[in-house]
């Protein structure tokens, strides 16, 4: 007979590991059914850089998972309380050859054949373009030579602006654009049933915020890996958040989105090249600001006219440049302009920087003085730009364009003299293109199904607390508490040198803590007055947060 002793605690702790047959001479034997259902946990690699990227990965998951828009982006502005260090962008400020640039950090492969799309051929038919052009030619013409002629605008705008050429550009190329847009709009809403339901924004507030990787380390982010002793991934790529800030003239937009030129597989033809551009954006011209990222596709969550058909910008900023360089300044302006309205939209029907669209957006730009006019037709296909998928996301985004069209030679007597059908022609495909539904398609995937809007929240408190969080970081004003400064002679004599050892310790860096790594929701709770609690619970003093 076979005697053999176990430990009790084992037992105890595993019964169904080792079994003891009474019947037989003692043996002990082992299940083998549960020894074949086993499931052991992943290996996963422990060194810092595989587990600093599963907190990323685990980072951009929280921002998915989060059912409203404007929670999304809360959550994504959640770990600054005063902003991230942002790359600021705005529309009208192209520096010299920046297209590489604009090209790299959007994603975007530009079409090198200056036309538009081939499907646009087809848009109208021939015979019926040609009516359409005879029938609106004398209305455009007398509105066109109005704005840029017959119009006294001394009475309208201040000497700031009149004496001002490149300011005083853009006030045309404003009205030029309105003007425009009610003509063809008012013309052609009777055959293109899309163009009365569709919404137009006058001077509307766009913006996009987004994060890039792949570009090179600055040295404050290499110091600062340091301090956190961080001294394995100093050379790893970050990301760099951006912030772009559009001033268009008009733009229109739809309950449906306009239909894809090309199908979400073919983007990721490699044919479809896209420039390496690593230098630091500081190089071209661009500085940082501390500010909270703003995604606003110039309206609010929940309005139901959420894509956009198409939108009119201006180019005064061509008056100041010194550089032959007209084609490659309007390409730039055009990726900006089109990249961060449709990234604005993308993030209100619930994606972002981290989670990638499912299908592809499309928009219509037309930049115009009045003379020369720029048309360009641009699919969003990615958003995912950050430091993981920067080089190796195989999607593109895809940008048409043409060259610059001048509609007329001059202008003699108060008529436009050798007026050029082609810039009409386009602006008619530009309105009849009517967007559809998209059918089998999930347009919200990362939404929640009862809650898609703050304004879909029951609970009172928490919607009211979230709608103030949310107007709070897209108004971008100052904290009350102002920003911790570390003043120069702070840094060069106690920090650099460190010749002042026995100065008292004032700031956070004394400490070696760096504020600006606060998150929003480290701050006291909001102290309720005693008549004001709830009936039932009169010793809750402190009101809870409801941040995502």
């Amino acid at each position: 007979m076979l005697l053999i002793k176990l430990n009790s605690r084992l037992c105890t702790k595993y019964p169904s590991a080792v079994r003891v047959d009474r019947h037989s001479s003692g043996a002990v034997s082992t299940s083998q059914n549960e020894a074949e259902n086993i499931q052991y946990p992943p290996i996963l690699d422990t060194c810092f850089k595989a587990r600093f990227r599963r907190h990323q990965e685990k980072k951009h998951e929280t921002v998915k998972v989060v059912k409203t828009v404007e929670e999304k982006m809360i959550k994504l502005n959640f770990t600054r309380y005063w902003g991230f260090k942002t790359l600021m962008y705005e529309e009208g400020r192209i520096f010299y050859n920046e297209l590489p640039h604009a090209q790299y950090i959007t994603r975007t492969h530009v079409i090198s054949e200056p036309k538009l799309p081939e499907s646009y051929d087809n848009l109208v038919e021939q015979q019926s373009l040609e009516e359409l052009v005879k029938e609106i030619k004398g209305f455009f013409e007398d509105g066109m030579t109005f704005e840029i002629v017959s119009r006294n605008r001394d009475q309208e705008s201040s000497d700031e602006i009149l004496k001002n050429p490149i300011k005083k550009e853009d006030l045309v190329c404003e009205f030029v654009g309105k003007q425009a847009n009610r003509i063809l709009a008012s013309s052609l809403a009777s055959r293109y049933p899309h163009l009365r339901e569709a919404q137009v924004d006058y001077d509307p507030r766009v913006e996009a915020f987004w994060f890039a990787g792949g570009i090179e380390l600055h040295r404050y982010i290499i110091s600062g890996r340091k301090a956190r002793g961080w001294n394995n991934v100093l050379d790893e790529p970050a990301d760099r958040a951006f912030q772009y800030l559009g001033n268009p003239s008009l733009h229109l937009r739809h309950k449906l989105p306009l239909k894809e030129i090309i199908p979400l597989s073919e983007c990721e033809n490699p044919d479809f090249h896209v420039p390496t551009f690593k230098y630091d954006p500081r190089t071209q011209g661009h500085s940082a600001k501390r500010r909270h990222g703003t995604n606003i596709p110039g309206f609010w969550p929940g309005d139901l006219n959420q894509f956009g058909l198409m939108s009119y910008h201006k180019r005064g900023y061509m008056m100041g440049r010194n550089w032959n360089d007209e084609l490659v300044a309007l390409r730039t302006q055009a990726i900006y302009a089109n990249w961060g309205w449709l990234l604005a939209q993308a993030c209100h029907l619930g994606f972002s920087t981290y989670n990638d669209v499912t299908y592809p957006l499309v928009n219509q730009s037309v930049i115009t003085n009045g003379q020369w006019w720029s048309f360009s037709v641009y699919q969003l296909n990615t958003t995912l730009l950050n430091n993981w998928y920067n080089d190796s996301n195989p999607k593109r985004n895809i940008l048409w364009m043409t060259e610059p069209m001048k509609l007329y030679e001059t202008i003699e007597n108060g008529k436009l003299v050798g007026v050029n059908d082609d810039v009409l022609k386009t602006l008619i495909k530009f309105y009849a293109n009517a967007p559809e539904e998209r059918k089998g398609v999930a347009m919200q995937p990362y939404l929640g199904e009862d809650e898609k809007l703050i304004a879909d929240i029951e609970h009172n408190d928490r919607r009211n607390f979230v709608e103030n969080c949310y107007k709070m970081l897209m108004s971008n004003r100052p904290r009350h508490k102002l920003q911790p400064e570390l003043y120069h002679w702070q840094w060069i004599y106690k920090h650099l040198f460190k010749t002042r050892p026995l100065d008292k310790r004032r700031t956070p860096w004394d400490y070696g803590v760096n504020p600006f790594l606060r998150r929003i929701d480290e701050h006291r709770l909001r102290y309720i007055p005693k008549k004001f609690r709830p009936v039932d619970k009169p010793k809750v003093k402190y009101a809870p947060n409801y941040y995502p």
